[in-house]
């Protein structure tokens, strides 16, 4: 995955020096998005998450990305485990979450996510893992940058598609 038709997120798009500052931009923007949906525990369709469900993904997201890294510069090309997205989500019980401490943890992942970014060389960002999805593929620690931006982007989309607000090219 190198680009998302939904989201139209290019990934070669971005720098990675401009990565940690996006990702703290990102994180502050999840706010303003929570707060123009009428009711976040709600979802749209049985099948689709509530906003707050994709908030508390997102912040989950960040933390298991630091870790991720962490992992890639402690051992060689390790493989990085699924995170269970869908099993978190009932298992963390993600709709019975407050919404201020989940905007306020989703903050600190992302600014720590990105403060072990912004500390990286060039030697570190080549270094590899095997992410799991949608297959399990080497990843060097650029892309992991620049999926966690990807993530965070498109899921403000899908809370503002909630909200009645979204559009392709607003995320």
């Amino acid at each position: 995955m190198d680009r998302c038709d939904e989201c139209l997120f290019v990934y070669s798009a971005l720098d990675s020096g401009a990565l940690p500052q996006r990702l703290r931009d990102l994180a502050g923007r999840y706010p303003a998005a929570l707060r123009e949906v009428p009711d976040p525990r709600r979802r749209p369709a049985p099948e689709v998450w509530s906003p707050l469900e994709y908030a508390c993904h997102v912040r989950d997201v960040f933390r298991v990305q630091a870790d991720r890294l962490a992992l890639a510069l402690r051992v060689d090309a390790p493989e990085f485990a699924p995170m269970g997205r869908d099993e978190l989500v009932v298992t963390e019980r993600y709709n019975a979450q407050e919404p201020e401490v989940v905007l306020a943890d989703l903050a600190t992942a992302a600014d720590g996510f990105a403060a072990r970014f912004a500390a990286l060389g060039e030697t570190e960002l080549a270094r590899t893992g095997v992410y799991p999805w949608p297959r399990p593929e080497t990843r060097t620690l650029r892309w992991l940058g620049r999926h966690t931006v990807h993530e965070a982007e498109h899921h403000l989309l899908d809370i503002r598609r909630a909200a009645g607000a979204g559009t392709a090219g607003g995320a």
